[in-house]
């Protein structure tokens, strides 16, 4: 999940084999159980959040009807126990003083938890295909284990805890998502169950995190949210890809007019989304008889807003499915981390100096009606103007070098994201940010997002490196932000607003 990343994420492929302090090593407490005859009582239990009273435990108990089965429970241990979660029987399995044995019961309880915390999204998902890999075939399986039983305990916290020790678990338990242990297991964890479990899981827990800032925030607990996000790279056959996820009610408030949030049914609407997005860059290295060209281009640029309940919901709490933000700005910034042998960047779009098409349309029209004798006679003129809404630059800045993408209002020519629509813009039906996903002229996807492929945006950009780097392997930091802008778009409104995303991830490329 990792949905609470800061900026400076780490790459995949650095690994911190370490557990947070905070939380408390789970499955080394479970390797460390007696086996199960020598119990004196038939429930085990260790403290997982100790900072709220009662506090937030994780038991292993001997199931009554299988008593060679046990179950896992989070439970918030008052006088009387409320149980907050249970996992499904777990048989045959064998605790002893070092390993849990039975390889079974290990999937089974991981295939539990996942999908446990999948089922608590609002929208409809299918995940019987889902399957982890065998146990034994997973490298770093205590950092999963502990990292699953973390992600769990936040869920459950958010949906399940009583209120009075809710805020306390939650507060301290999503604390620990901002760890570079809790960051890199996560981006583990998300190779292990696939693209489309990924999708799932950010949705289930985004939503879970939007709730709980929710919450907090009529508690006035919550004034301002960090930037919780997730984002991991990869690389591979000529390809970096960057993939991330954020809530939008997480995404720092760059502007807003008018009043918006206090509106609960258009807050609710634009809250409860979130946004996802794909970077993929192709990049190839030539090797010249004195220097090294590395070429870099765009393969493809995905960014959605995607809902995270379903239409019912947010048509009967919210201002309907409509009303959401819209890509406005999106820039990547590419820089080599060591320079000593860079020798010059070269870019390869040309700054625009479009034209503009005007058209004049000029029309007369005459009528004489007797017995009137007078002709009256009527002229007009009409001029339109074209303007492409999605402009496309390139930069260079020392030896870094910028994508950017703008959305511009086809009427006025203004970027979107820096501009503010005048209250009769607005209200006109026919304006072009009204109808914006249904409308044949739309500047995005049906469903709301933007795509940018290299068969419109491929043009390369290339560094020019010395010859002394043949053999290394370099470091290249990508930073990114993200622009998302809302204008109403069938609710009768005059709040607009934007906000701001920022990311960074580290990329290796070997020169050979």
């Amino acid at each position: 999940m990792s949905s609470f990343t800061s900026f400076d994420s780490i790459n995949l492929s650095r690994r911190v084999n370490m557990i947070p302090s905070s939380f408390p090593d789970i499955w080394g407490w479970i390797q460390s159980l007696p086996p199960q005859s020598q119990w004196q009582k038939n429930t085990k239990s260790i403290c997982i959040c100790s900072s709220s009273q009662p506090c937030l435990e994780l038991s292993i108990s001997k199931t009554l009807i299988h008593p060679s089965s046990i179950s896992f429970s989070i439970i918030a241990n008052y006088n009387q126990p409320i149980f907050l979660w249970t996992s499904k029987p777990l048989k045959s399995i064998n605790i002893s003083n070092t390993i849990m044995h039975e390889q079974l019961a290990i999937s089974k309880l991981l295939t539990n938890i996942i999908k446990d915390i999948l089922n608590y999204t609002l929208i409809n998902l299918s995940n019987s295909f889902f399957k982890l890999p065998e146990p034994n075939s997973i490298p770093d399986l205590k950092d999963i284990v502990n990292f699953l039983f973390l992600a769990l305990s936040f869920v459950v916290s958010v949906y399940e805890a009583p209120q009075d020790m809710r805020c306390d678990c939650i507060n301290t338990l999503r604390d620990q998502f901002a760890s570079p242990w809790a960051r890199e297991t996560s981006k583990r964890l998300m190779r292990l169950i696939g693209s489309n479990s990924e999708e799932q899981w950010m949705k289930s827990m985004n939503l879970a995190i939007t709730n709980c800032i929710m919450e907090l925030r009529t508690m006035n607990h919550v004034r301002k949210a960090r930037s919780p996000m997730y984002s991991s790279s990869s690389l591979g056959l000529g390809l970096w890809k960057i993939q991330l996820y954020c809530p939008l009610i997480a995404m720092e408030i760059e502007k807003c007019n008018g009043i918006g949030q206090e509106d609960q049914k258009l807050g609710f609407s634009l809250n409860y989304h979130q946004l996802e997005g794909v970077i993929q860059l192709n990049h190839q290295v030539m090797v010249r008889e004195k220097w090294i060209d590395v070429l870099v281009s765009i393969d493809n640029v995905r960014c959605d807003v995607i809902r995270l309940v379903n239409e019912a919901l947010i048509t009967e709490r919210g201002a309907g499915p409509d009303e959401k933000h819209f890509p406005s700005r999106i820039s990547l910034q590419l820089t080599p981390t060591i320079q000593t042998n860079v020798i010059s960047v070269s870019v390869s779009k040309s700054s625009e100096n479009p034209t503009c098409e005007i058209g004049f349309e000029k029309s007369i029209e005459a009528a004489f009606e007797p017995p009137n004798p007078h002709i009256s006679v009527s002229a007009g003129e009409t001029i339109t103007t074209n303007l492409k809404p999605w402009k496309f630059e390139q930069s260079a800045y020392g030896n870094s070098v910028e994508f950017n993408w703008f959305l511009h209002d086809s009427v006025n020519g203004c970027e979107v994201f820096s501009s503010k629509p005048s209250k009769f813009s607005l209200i006109k039906p026919k304006a072009w940010f009204r109808d914006r996903y249904s409308s044949a002229y739309r500047p995005f996807t049906r469903q709301g997002g933007v795509i940018f492929a290299g068969d419109q945006y491929g043009e390369r950009v290339l560094w020019k490196f010395g010859s002394g780097v043949i053999g290394q392997t370099m470091d290249w930091e990508v930073k990114g932000w993200i622009w998302l802008t809302y204008w109403p778009n069938k609710y009768k409104t005059f709040y607009t607003e934007t906000r701001r995303l920022e990311f960074r991830e580290i990329l290796s490329l070997t020169i050979c």
